[in-house]
């Protein structure tokens, strides 16, 4: 098996996909405002847990930026590349995850998408086992917050690749 990396790569990659709408510049009290609320929704939250729930919620809702960005945080917070790598099968690949983590990711998968118009008991309920009330209300926070990152990121086409671990924060 052949393996590339980037300082040996001899096939032409894609044209990178340009920006659409440089958002924080045009809505500036906007992104403020986001900034603020990211810093209040991770308050108590384990932050490898914060970084997981992260991580689904922008595979789900296929945001690459944000997808480049956490799990870049990830790494550079010491997380696994096994668990980064297998979280988008979390449910097949259970081993690798506390209960805890398990009931959050059901949880974040809940909120993100809303298909059904709603959260399952079940679901609601695994994670209120594993979270007391203030701390699941940061955990739903949280995932509400890196869902509206996601859009963001989706409908402006936010560009990955050139985010720098702890760029942010």
């Amino acid at each position: 098996m052949t393996t590339h990396t980037d300082d040996t790569r001899t096939d032409a990659r894609a044209t990178e996909v340009p920006v659409r709408l440089n958002w924080s510049q045009h809505a500036p009290e906007v992104y403020k405002a986001m900034i603020r609320l990211e810093t209040v929704a991770r308050r108590g939250l384990d932050p490898a847990l914060y970084e997981l729930v992260k991580i689904r919620a922008s595979q789900l809702n296929h945001c690459a930026f944000c997808l480049d960005m956490h799990t870049k945080d990830a790494l550079a917070a010491g997380e696994s590349v096994e668990r980064i790598v297998q979280l988008a099968a979390w449910e097949e690949s259970r081993h690798f995850y506390t209960e805890k983590e398990l009931a959050a990711i059901a949880l974040t998968e809940a909120v993100t998408v809303l298909t059904d118009g709603f959260v399952p008991d079940e679901v609601y309920g695994k994670a209120a086992e594993h979270f007391d009330e203030p701390e699941l209300a940061q955990l739903i926070a949280a995932i509400t917050t890196i869902n509206a990152w996601n859009r963001f990121g989706v409908t402006c086409r936010m560009t990955p690749g050139h985010y720098t671990p702890g760029q942010h924060a």
